[in-house]
């Protein structure tokens, strides 16, 4: 990730919606096959931004790379500051822009056509629910200008990949994509991504960001090396909008290889949560059923 410092010398003219800040701090990052330049007065935010993406390989799905400028900002109001939990996120679409709103003093709106977005976070959010800001707002601001701006098909799908050809894992949420991912990264397998999977139709090459994966404590015991058990187990938990807790496990730190490039697309395996019994683990998909 490049960082640089920024002084912007504050204009006389009247700022009344704070689009001048004193002191701007920036940071690029390269995901999704984009370049994405983060621009901020808070520290704390582009922190989160490392924390997101910072280490990840560089995937590039055209000759020249589509750039994207993304302004966060720290907001000093905070509409339901005495809530115990955060706000719902609401989507919002309309005269050429794309946005998602917790409150007022929380969300992010993007405009596709200028690659360009805006994510507010207001103080009291970033210090209670920094995993949730960054998945419900700033994750919305880098994966929906990606989509629209590289014209890619995004799918709720794992992938693991195997010398450049990708295996998509697709199932609702709880069949096992996140796990099955695991254990191909520990089998050796490029790891793309647990759950959001990015697809040129073009080329067939598939991209994502392979930066965290989420598990169950429970699915630990599908694991036999009890060293990396033990090391999973130490991860953070998060909680999820329904109230599920996970295992926070950032895949950077696990030494398993992640994807250097993109895949291309070579096979899907549909999960199902229905218990197997004594039947095939594994099968055909009829092109009928299909």
């Amino acid at each position: 990730m490049e960082q640089a410092d920024q002084r912007l010398r504050p204009g006389s003219a009247p700022d009344p919606f704070g689009e001048r800040p004193r002191h701007l701090h920036s940071a690029r990052v390269y995901v999704l096959g984009g370049s994405f330049e983060f621009e901020s007065s808070s520290r704390a935010l582009l922190r989160l931004v490392a924390e997101a993406y910072a280490g990840l390989p560089r995937h590039r799905l055209t000759r020249s790379t589509p750039r994207f400028k993304i302004r966060l900002q720290v907001t000093r109001g905070d509409a339901e500051a005495g809530s115990a939990a955060a706000p719902p996120a609401h989507l919002h679409g309309g005269a050429g822009l794309l946005s998602v709103v917790m409150d007022a003093a929380n969300f992010a709106v993007i405009c596709p056509a200028e690659r360009s977005g805006l994510v507010a976070i207001s103080r009291t959010s970033l210090l209670r629910f920094p995993r949730l800001v960054r998945y419900e707002l700033l994750e919305f601001a880098v994966f929906a200008l990606a989509h629209r701006g590289l014209g890619l098909v995004s799918l709720h799908a794992g992938c693991v990949g195997w010398q450049r050809r990708g295996l998509l894992l697709i199932g609702e949420s709880g069949a096992g994509k996140s796990t099955l991912a695991l254990h191909g990264a520990h089998r050796g397998l490029d790891f793309l991504t647990e759950d959001a999977t990015f697809v040129d139709t073009s080329t067939m090459l598939a991209t994502g960001v392979s930066n965290f994966l989420h598990l169950k404590a429970d699915a630990l015991r599908y694991l036999d090396d009890d060293a990396l058990t033990r090391r999973i187990g130490k991860s953070p938990i998060i909680r999820r909008r329904s109230g599920v807790e996970k295992l926070d496990l950032d895949m950077r730190r696990l030494g398993k290889p992640l994807a250097a490039k993109p895949v291309t697309v070579a096979g899907i395996a549909f999960l199902s949560m229905t218990p197997v019994g004594k039947g095939p683990l594994l099968r055909n998909v009829k092109r009928r059923e299909l």
